[in-house]
């Protein structure tokens, strides 16, 4: 086993160029060093650190866009201003990622390139239109978030390319998002389901509505059915009944050791309904 530790993004891709048999790439390694140990990745596999790559961390708004670098921790996810007031469901769904150990090391760009089905980073991504950017050695490229996930542990990320930062348009006036998580305990837990809403009004409406899940299907996942039933409402009982009823039948989930596909169905459509009575609430619908 080889480890590398580059300090520039140049170097790291021409690690992962001039290595025919691939590299690990890692960043703070909650999920990949985990893995290593119980026999999910071989522990010969050499390791790419990109974790001493400065430029690939932090928060900074940008003509509109709210950039947010890979190697950005959890825990400053949570306690930066900026997310907190324009994406506070990427703020909320950070501080459910595991404990303080977890979130001061974990990164976003980890959380996301490792592709589990319950990442909780995923929807509040999905729900946000948010567009990943990753480079390789042709330079930039940019993939769309409801592009990036492709399965279990598999992304659009090609090989020999690294994710660079997120981009996240500021949301408009009169928005509200959260992120709302249930695990068989209340912290350190994997989700059961995991929702991040989003609803925009204009005219007293529901202008734009964003509903996204983790844990449910292969991976995560927009729920465009339900999304449906609530524009031009006042996310009134009728329209959430008919978006939550959607919204079960949008899921692929199974019975696991955690839950039964049938318990995670109706915690999605239960979730809804809370994310649709908290909206009303922050946006002070009639």
């Amino acid at each position: 086993m080889q480890f590398l530790a580059p300090m520039t993004v140049d170097e790291a891709l021409g690690a992962l160029s001039e290595r025919e048999d691939g590299l690990r790439v890692l960043a703070g390694g909650t999920d990949v060093m985990i893995q290593r140990m119980t026999g999910q990745l071989p522990r010969s596999e050499s390791l790419l650190y990109i974790g001493g790559i400065t430029d690939l961390s932090g928060v900074h708004l940008s003509d509109g866009t709210i950039c947010i670098g890979a190697l950005t921790t959890h825990h400053d996810l949570r306690c930066n201003p900026v997310i907190g007031t324009d994406l506070p469901s990427f703020a909320e769904a950070a501080a459910t990622v595991g404990g303080w150990q977890t979130q001061a090391v974990g990164t976003i760009g980890g959380n996301l390139c490792n592709a589990s089905p319950a990442a909780d980073l995923a929807p509040p991504l999905l729900a946000a239109d948010a567009t990943l950017v990753v480079s390789g050695e042709d330079g930039p490229q940019r993939i769309p978030a409801n592009r990036f996930f492709l399965g279990r542990r598999r992304t659009a990320l090609p090989v020999g390319q690294i994710l660079l930062k997120i981009e996240v348009p500021v949301p408009p006036a009169a928005t509200w998002e959260s992120y709302l998580k249930v695990g068989r305990r209340s912290a350190m837990e994997v989700a059961l389901v995991g929702l991040a809403a989003r609803f925009s009004l204009a005219g007293g409406l529901v202008e734009t509505a964003r509903l996204a899940v983790c844990s449910v299907a292969p991976v995560p996942l927009r729920l465009a059915h339900a999304e449906a039933a609530l524009v031009g409402s006042t996310l009134d009982q009728g329209a959430v009944a008919i978006a939550a009823q959607r919204s079960m039948e949008e899921i692929d989930p199974i019975d696991d050791q955690r839950a039964t596909a049938s318990y995670r169905r109706m915690l999605v459509g239960r979730l809804l309904g809370k994310a649709a009575r908290l909206a009303r609430e922050g946006l002070e619908i009639q």
